[in-house]
């Protein structure tokens, strides 16, 4: 009794009709996962008999309701492939040729023994094909710089002064609170250290070195590529997507000089600037924070500053500013240029000029650390 119910169950998904010496099977009822979930292993293994004699017709129109579920079901019971003899509705089709898009089992990658040498491979030919663009574009900025020597009525003023405007005044605040906080962390945590062993004095050392040496140059460069490199990169790559960049080419001006040069002039002005600013605002909260922990005044910190760091320090923390803000406008104009008309393309190239810019600056700060390692430090 419960053999003849399942197979009542499993029946009233098909009808077998012999007409014309042919044997046609005619699915009907609900193709659906919820109507499957009882008669599934019954309703494929008899399926399946029936799939394999190719002379059947197969015949899906009378099916009320057919979803994924039901399509793939039988997909696999016909072995992948469509059958020779099928007669399907129109949206049936359009499911049937979506799997049928599908890749095969057959047809998808295969595991490499030696995907580390192919994934180092393919990132060597990138890093290739940025680097010769960055150099092409650098060999252009000195011909643009060349021409405009030549020509100083075509120097690009305005745009030199928006730059230094966007990049540098309006960068003042967010530097500002940053270096502060970052004066009061450490002026805190190296008093706390010297007050053990009775050398209070020597805070005045470990912040002016530390501060106008090292961290000054450090917060404005990763805060300017943050920000400034971001927006630069973000611009470029809108004026791809609107087409300006091609507007200019029609007009005959030059990207590199009209876009590029004073965006990388500007940043290489406004980045010593940032980073005086920076280094005084974190020795202003280091200052402080020495005042209430260790009851330094303020007065005879400002008068040992001199005394105790050398002024080689300032002028290596301001060359390293103008070097950092010119690679980060380089970058970042880079990844514009490269950005291609679509929005992914500029999500994807502002975040990978940002991550670019972040690492390039703390490279160039390891090489003065250890090109200079002897200089200011008596």
């Amino acid at each position: 009794m419960v053999a003849k119910n399942h197979h009542q169950l499993v029946t009233d998904f098909y009808q077998i009709v012999h007409e014309d010496g042919n044997t046609r099977l005619v699915l009907k009822g609900d193709f659906t996962l919820i109507a499957l979930e009882q008669p599934l292993q019954l309703l494929t293994k008899e399926l399946a008999i029936y799939a394999e004699n190719k002379a059947v017709h197969w015949d899906l129109t009378e099916v009320d309701q057919i979803d994924t579920a039901g399509i793939v079901l039988l997909w696999q019971i016909w072995g992948g492939c469509r059958p020779d003899h099928l007669r399907l509705r129109a949206e049936q089709e359009n499911s049937l040729q979506k799997l049928e898009k599908l890749p095969s089992k057959d047809t998808l990658p295969k595991y490499d023994q030696f995907w580390i040498i192919i994934w180092l491979g393919r990132y060597l030919l990138l890093f290739q094909s940025h680097l010769k663009d960055i150099i092409i574009l650098i060999g252009q900025l000195f011909l643009d710089v060349k021409y405009l020597i030549k020509h100083p009525s075509y120097i690009p003023w305005r745009e030199i002064s928006a730059n230094l405007y966007r990049t540098g005044a309006q960068a003042l605040a967010i530097t500002a609170l940053v270096g502060f906080l970052i004066g009061v962390v450490l002026s805190y945590l190296s008093s706390r250290q010297l007050q053990m062993f009775g050398a209070d004095i020597f805070i005045i050392n470990i912040l002016g070195i530390s501060i106008i040496r090292e961290l000054g140059p450090m917060l404005a460069a990763i805060l300017v590529a943050g920000r400034s490199g971001s927006s630069m990169t973000a611009q470029l790559g809108v004026m791809r997507v609107t087409e300006e960049l091609d507007a200019l080419t029609v007009m005959g001006i030059q990207h590199s000089q009209r876009l590029v040069l004073p965006k990388v002039i500007g940043l290489g002005i406004a980045m010593p600037l940032l980073v005086m600013w920076t280094s005084a605002i974190a020795l202003l909260g280091g200052i402080l924070a020495a005042q209430l922990q260790l009851g330094i005044n303020y007065q005879y910190f400002i008068s040992e500053l001199p005394n105790t760091v050398p002024v080689a320090n300032l002028w290596l923390a301001l060359a390293k500013g103008a070097v950092c803000g010119m690679t980060i406008a380089l970058i970042a104009c880079h990844f514009g240029l490269r950005i291609k008309p679509n929005t992914e393309s500029l999500g994807e190239g502002t975040t990978r000029s940002v991550v670019t810019a972040i690492t390039v600056v703390i490279i160039i700060d390891a090489i003065f650390a250890i090109v200079f390692s002897v200089v200011g430090l008596s």
